[in-house]
């Protein structure tokens, strides 16, 4: 049977040559970067070097790099040790309606711990409007976060006006940048961003590697205390094989970065184009254009997304429903119905997530496979039944 993996929003495999550079870290250079011997010294080399493959990335200075476990620890992180550091001038935060639960979930514990959260809306699109969050900010308002793009449905936001906004009224500004950092070009002075969050394993990196920028000058109260790593904001024994691993994701990352795109756009569009002529009642979520390159997102009408992965995977391809974070949920999608997306459509949620070992037969063949699966199930779908019914003038 042929396998064929479209879930690079969930994880992209590790690349060889990632693989390469980490194994020493894993086998012989296995040293404590805080140690004060030879071994320590080679580990704390390898790290920096990273850090400063990492900033390299995303127009960066290495000292503004703070490793994490993952882009959830670096929005935690963010959301929480910002806020914290700037609750003198204020206590409101702003963030927008679609953000990855790792930051919706910290703002609304910043909320049971006295400060006040603004839920920005976002249009039919999933873009979030810039004079929509000028409106939100006020004058106690310390905080401001906004994703750099959708991984569930691709939407790209216009980041740079968001945060020019945000920094006139005084706030900082963060923007979750998993989904984009080492898939499209991210610089953070370009962005005029003042926070970023990446994780490695969104291209080609090990997982729990992450990180997070920090604009010099920009306050922040550590997340984990006991211990001097990572400049004392990041207590925690190093781990230095994904971090090294991290390292050399970021540099193919930005060597590779015009080609990948290129080949991820091709396959993206073959699909986007290609499922709507073979099923009836499709539509595509998020920016038809201002998208992620390799995102395909759909909703398919009168069945749910659950059933779909379940018969895909019998045919040997990977997907997913809604985000990775929420696939096990049985309920719609957050980013769906906050873009306006009546519930029991947004149950019909697909995503074909592309990366760089993909082939156009690839798409050939789901769209080969995914036609009858949907006319299996809309069969067993009262949904269906009483759609054609209306249709036929209820006879």
């Amino acid at each position: 049977m042929r396998k064929v993996y479209l879930d690079h929003v969930a994880t992209t495999p590790v690349s060889h040559e990632v693989l390469e550079a980490m194994l020493p870290y894993l086998k012989d250079a296995y040293g404590n970067p805080q140690s004060l011997h030879d071994w320590g010294d080679e580990a704390r080399e390898a790290i920096e070097d990273a850090r400063g493959r990492v900033a390299s990335l995303i127009g960066a200075q290495p000292g503004e790099i703070i490793f994490t476990s993952s882009g959830t620890e670096a929005n935690n992180f963010a959301i929480k040790g910002l806020a914290l550091a700037q609750q003198s001038k204020g206590k409101h935060i702003v963030v927008s309606a679609i953000e990855h639960f790792s930051l919706l979930h910290s703002a609304r514990t910043l909320e049971k711990w006295g400060f006040e959260l603004t839920l920005v809306p976002v249009d039919r699109y999933g873009v979030v409007d810039p004079e929509g969050v000028a409106k939100s900010i006020r004058e106690d308002t310390i905080l401001v976060s906004v994703m750099h793009a959708s991984s569930e449905v691709g939407t790209i936001q216009p980041i740079r006006e968001i945060a020019r906004l945000a920094k006139e009224a005084g706030a900082i500004f963060h923007t979750d940048a998993v989904a984009t950092t080492g898939t499209i070009p991210v610089d953070v002075k370009e962005l005029a961003v003042d926070a970023l969050s990446l994780a490695g394993n969104q291209f080609y990196g090990p997982k729990g590697a992450g990180a997070l920028w920090v604009k010099k000058g920009a306050r922040i109260i550590p997340f984990l205390d006991g211990g001097v790593q990572e400049g004392g904001r990041r207590a925690g024994t190093e781990n230095v094989p994904a971090i090294v691993g991290l390292g050399k994701a970021a540099e193919l990352a930005k060597a590779e970065m015009e080609s990948r795109t290129d080949r991820l756009l091709a396959l993206r569009n073959r699909l986007i184009e290609g499922l709507p002529s073979r099923i009836e009642h499709v539509r595509l979520t998020g920016h038809p254009t201002q998208r992620l390159p390799g995102n395909s997102s759909f909703c398919i009408e009168f069945i749910e997304g659950e059933a779909m992965l379940m018969l895909l995977s019998s045919k040997g391809v990977a997907a997913s429903s809604g985000s990775a974070c929420t696939s096990k949920v049985l309920k719609a999608s957050h980013v769906l119905t906050a873009m306006g997306i009546p519930p029991a459509i947004a149950q019909g949620s697909l995503l074909f997530s592309f990366g760089l070992d993909n082939t156009e037969e690839d798409v050939d063949y789901v769209l080969e496979v995914l036609p009858p699966i949907v006319d299996k199930l809309r069969q067993m779908s009262p949904l269906y039944s009483k759609f054609l019914k209306e249709e036929r003038g209820g006879k």
